[in-house]
């Protein structure tokens, strides 16, 4: 799903209090679908994009298998649908009107969608169904744009976020990791707008309203996505390129030319790039996330457009996805360690070879640091990377663990037999699970065939269901160390003490992690002189790149530092992305003294929000916000 660094949307999905057996690890508790009856293969789109009404409105086709011959009704996801009408038939055959029946709501998985076949109606295993419907202003996945949000500020703009259960707010569909599908769209727009999709999107398209796509590999339904505004493409290299609004596309062009390169390091190490094109789309400030994996197509927020290539790991962290997420993906969201912790030690391996080891372990640094710092607060039972949930866990969240935690054991793995053996085992895993979904024990069954047996002595399997089921991080990760860092922390203790000045801090040779290192790094008393004069001096409050804000502001609310207030409101209202944000409206409200505050800037902002955004922001603001 998208990189995210801090906080990710699992908390209101971590449960649901269902009535089947809460520790089946099989079993999607996010889905009302009766996929062990019924199983998706192919969906056909056609959506008309309609910005005046902010609706999606069309009909999609789904080519179904039925698995359990006695099965007579069919249940899919939806969230705030209006369905028109249903409707099924045999292939080749004429279509057939069907009951249905929208279900009661839940306030995590919306409202199942229950379709009753015809009783003389015998499908064979394949059948069709065909839904008319139209989407809802509440769309969870969808954010519609007026002009004025937009880079351009003359056309609106839509696009899509379905990781991790929104995509049923757009389709009607079976919408669980667990089952993969292939599609193909017809998407019709204003003619002057163009349409992109998680597809194989043509980079010559004319501008004619009316675009067809293919997605021809299987693919999770929460990696479906769709985007419409005044897009122009330029290329980066053979097999990539970006999408962006004119006014952002010479910078996205210069942030992110190693792409290619990048591209071009991964299948060397790890396989041949499976889907054809890479090509990124540049969203505006409002997309709720720093990335999202979506295939061939990738959706990158802008807020890493820092203008000196510093942030651009997470087009590595989107890419890698391609292999770890998007060809082996995770079954249920149990696992979703499968797809962030493989992906977040494949963009740090490819960091080292882009970019060098001493920068790849300063960014290694700081995400333990945040896995430490947040653990505390996360329940025993959830740091586990693959925990097993019950009734209890309603809406709890694992944090980073599935990052982060997921990372340091493939860490560990790599430390222990090799990089060189270990690379041959990733390489051979996506090989034996490509465009499959896989549980936690399959990929315990195939490390201990290919990796912990094949290799006696260094690692057993005990140790390794250590990292999946226990809580905390187990003695043995390999915890990465950085000079630079070290030099960032402790200069900034001299400072504070008074004996070091900000004339020795070097911050025109470091990175943007040693940056934000020294800011996490301040004591906490400070006085209000010494914050003016580091802010002075070392311009944080001005600074262009988001993730310096973000950890300069996090300690302006923490702090009452109000001086730079101003500046901090500036950065809530210009970003939308939860990592960049949510954590300032937390600080604020916990400093004691700010929460009318924290509300005041929500209520001014939250119109550039996207919805899931909003969804996070409240979650840290008063009760009496979220009515």
């Amino acid at each position: 799903m998208l990189r995210q660094f801090a906080i990710v949307l699992l908390g209101s999905l971590i449960l649901s209090s269902c009535a089947k057996d809460p520790y089946d690890p099989e079993h999607d508790y996010y889905s009302f679908a009766n996929s062990d009856q019924f199983v998706t293969r192919h969906l056909d789109l056609d959506l008309a994009v309609d910005f005046a009404a902010r609706q999606l409105v069309g009909n999609v086709r789904l080519s179904m298998e039925r698995l359990d011959p006695g099965a007579r009704e069919l249940v899919l996801d939806t969230r705030t649908l209006h369905i028109e009408s249903v409707k099924v038939a045999l292939p080749g055959g004429s279509e057939r009107d069907a009951e249905f029946v929208i279900g009661a709501t839940d306030k995590t998985l919306g409202e199942p969608l229950t379709i009753s076949l015809p009783d003389d109606f015998k499908p064979s295993p394949a059948f069709t169904v065909t839904i008319s419907y139209r989407t809802d202003l509440s769309a969870t996945a969808l954010q519609w744009l007026p002009p004025q949000l937009t880079a351009g500020g003359k056309h609106p703009f839509l696009f899509s976020q379905s990781q991790a259960i929104h995509a049923r707010s757009w389709i009607p569909l079976q919408d669980t990791p667990a089952i993969r599908i292939t599609y193909n769209a017809t998407i019709k727009t204003p003619p002057e707008l163009l349409a992109v999709m998680s597809a194989d999107n043509d980079p010559l398209a004319a501008r004619s309203g009316e675009y067809h796509f293919a997605m021809p590999q299987p693919i999770p339904s929460y990696l479906l996505a769709i985007a419409a505004g005044n897009l122009f493409f330029a290329p980066l290299g053979p097999q990539t390129g970006i999408y962006a609004e004119p006014e952002l596309l010479s910078s996205a062009v210069y942030e992110f030319a190693d792409t290619q390169e990048m591209l071009d390091v991964a299948s060397e190490i790890y396989g041949e790039y499976q889907w054809g094109r890479y090509d990124l789309l540049i969203l505006p400030p409002s997309f709720p996330y720093g990335g999202m994996e979506n295939p061939r197509l990738s959706f990158i927020t802008p807020s890493i457009l820092a203008g000196d290539r510093s942030l651009v790991s997470l087009i590595a962290h989107e890419l890698a996805h391609s292999w770890s997420g998007n060809l082996v993906s995770n079954s249920t969201w149990r696992d979703i360690w499968l797809n962030e912790g493989v992906t977040s030690y494949l963009d740090k391996r490819l960091m080292e070879v882009l970019f060098g080891k001493e920068r790849a372990d300063e960014e290694r640094v700081i995400d333990y640091q945040e896995l430490m710092a947040q653990l505390p607060s996360i329940k025993p039972e959830m740091q586990a990377l693959a925990p097993r949930l019950s009734d209890e866990d309603l809406e709890e969240s694992q944090g980073t663990v599935h990052y982060k935690k997921g990372q340091l054991l493939l860490e560990y793995l790599e430390h222990a037999f090799g990089r060189e053996v270990f690379d041959q085992f990733l390489t051979g895993y996506f090989a034996h699970f490509q465009f499959q979904a896989i549980t936690s024990e399959q990929f315990l069954n195939y490390l201990s065939e290919n990796l912990l047996e094949r290799y006696p002595g260094k690692v057993s399997q005990e140790q390794v269901e250590q990292w999946l089921y226990q809580p905390g991080l187990p003695a043995e990760a390999v915890i990465a160390e950085s000079a630079t860092l070290q030099r960032a922390a402790a200069l900034a203790v001299q400072w504070a003490e008074g004996s070091a000045s900000l004339e020795t801090v070097p911050m025109a040779d470091w990175s943007p992690h040693a940056v934000v290192h020294f800011i996490n790094s301040l004591p906490g008393e400070l006085s209000i002189e010494q914050l003016q004069e580091l802010d002075a001096q070392l311009g944080f409050s001005a600074s262009g790149n988001a993730e310096i804000g973000r950890s300069w502001f996090i300690q302006v609310a923490k702090r009452r530092f109000e001086p730079a207030y101003d500046a901090m409101q500036g950065f809530l209202m210009r970003h939308g992305r939860m990592r960049l944000i949510v954590p300032v409206y937390d600080q604020l409200v916990k400093n004691g003294q700010d929460q009318a505050l924290a509300e005041e800037i929500f209520a001014a902002a939250k119109s550039g929000y996207h919805p899931i955004t909003i969804m996070a922001t409240q979650s840290v603001l008063p009760e009496q916000t979220t009515d």
